[in-house]
């Protein structure tokens, strides 16, 4: 009877999740399906039965999840009750930690970008960096969540890092004293009396309105240009994303659109509920760690011609995740549908192509070390990129000039703006 009880139990947990009836009823039958769970059971009942130590049933049962949620993509994960609202307040731009975006690539845990003016970023940590313990634990086999939740914790706490990084000829021991991570996600300045000048750190609740307050601020300062920087900017909320966006293109433009499994299509327009500045000349800088939310600003603005987009290829994060919460606290972040620019184009696994290529600084005649959405372990396949109706200007630099060089292109501009008028 207690067999048959863990049996139904089980089964129930299972199919809460969604994932194996969702992912094999197309290909297999119900009999088969139920086979498989029985399998599964049988495997549950023999450990918790016959193996040498006593085991916690949740957290056996919780890992065979994290395992199952794990095998779809790099971005899909299981959360428990705990993990979750880690999840929810980091959102709101404050939690405890270092303060880096990490990946899995050649089955190690790897740097993607630190976050400007974290512990992490001033303690050196950098894009490429392999993480091989946290704390002295092996991250071989560590899924990015519990990697994430190792190096969060209460400010003024100690974690150390042993980091891999291609030019060491042997690892090293980073000791990073955890802080209060408060992401101010939008940072700007006036240079030169006339250029606006905005980096974007992340895409959170209140995004949209930090960067109207500060277009607001540049505008009064005398600012008839402007740069949109979104380098390492790692995304965050979509609909900050459609927000921001929404300042700098008219009403009823499209930004976005997702499509989901069942091939259903939502689009996402402008609405102008607050001040636009959709005439001003527009430089967007990124780099390989522009990701997601910034991805799809950096795309629309591409396709409408509202900007220059200048940097390097981005990160090439084109799917969206939704966070599914399940009746016991804990919730699903699921890959659910990718997005489009308003042209139509899927950039998952490729990125935005700049309109200007301007090369990351190289060191030692090398390039500096970048990670992509398609070096990534499991990453979804990209679809098809359409050839760009101009091929990209490339120039060389040896050192990171990007800022300077979207700075001459909006004087630049202005000249040239005097010689229409003249003519």
């Amino acid at each position: 009877m207690k067999q048959r009880l863990k049996l139904i139990a089980i089964v129930i947990i299972i199919a809460c999740t969604g994932v194996i009836i969702g992912r094999w009823s197309a290909a297999q039958n119900t009999d088969s399906i139920y086979e498989d769970l029985r399998t599964f059971t049988e495997v549950f009942t023999t450990i918790n039965k016959n193996y040498v130590d006593d085991v916690n049933p949740k957290e056996v049962i919780r890992s065979a999840i994290k395992g199952m949620v794990n095998s779809l993509d790099p971005h899909s994960a299981y959360l428990t009750p705990e993990a979750y609202k880690e999840f929810q307040t980091e959102t709101k731009g404050e939690f405890g930690g270092i303060g880096i975006q990490i990946g899995i690539k050649d089955n190690a845990l790897t740097v993607i970008a630190p976050i400007e003016d974290t512990p992490a970023w001033k303690a050196g940590i950098k894009a490429g960096d392999k993480i091989l313990k946290i704390d002295g634990q092996p991250t071989k086999d560590m899924n990015i969540n519990d990697a994430v939740s190792k190096m969060r914790g209460p400010k003024g706490k100690k974690v150390i890092l042993t980091i891999q990084r291609d030019d060491w000829k042997e690892p090293r021991d980073i000791s990073i004293v955890r802080d209060i991570i408060k992401i101010k996600s939008v940072k700007y300045k006036m240079i030169d009396n006339e250029i606006g000048y905005v980096k974007l750190v992340q895409f959170q609740e209140t995004t949209a309105q930090d960067l109207s307050n500060a277009l607001k601020s540049l505008k009064e300062s005398g600012m008839t240009s402007l740069i949109l920087d979104l380098r390492n900017n790692p995304g965050g909320l979509l609909q900050s994303a459609v927000d921001v966006s929404e300042q700098f293109l008219p009403a009823k433009h499209l930004v976005v659109s997702i499509k989901g499994k069942g091939g259903e299509k939502i689009d996402y327009f402008t609405e102008n509920l607050r001040p636009a500045y959709t005439n001003i000349p527009m430089v967007v800088i990124v780099n390989q760690g522009s990701a997601s939310a910034s991805e799809i600003v950096a795309g629309a603005l591409q396709d409408w011609g509202r900007a220059i987009i200048l940097g390097v290829q981005t990160f090439g994060k084109g799917s969206v995740q939704s966070l599914i919460p399940l009746s016991d606290g804990s919730a699903l972040k699921l890959t659910t549908a990718k997005y489009y620019t308003p042209k139509g184009r899927s950039i998952h696994a490729v990125g935005i192509m700049p309109d200007i290529i301007v090369k990351l600084e190289s060191k030692n005649g090398k390039e500096v070390p970048v990670i992509r959405e398609k070096d990534l372990e499991q990453h979804m396949k990209g679809e098809k990129v359409e050839p760009q109706e101009k091929a990209p200007q490339e120039v060389d630099e040896k050192d990171d000039n990007q800022l300077q060089r979207a700075v001459d292109i909006l004087k630049s501009w202005k000249i040239m703006e005097k010689f229409k008028k003249a003519a």
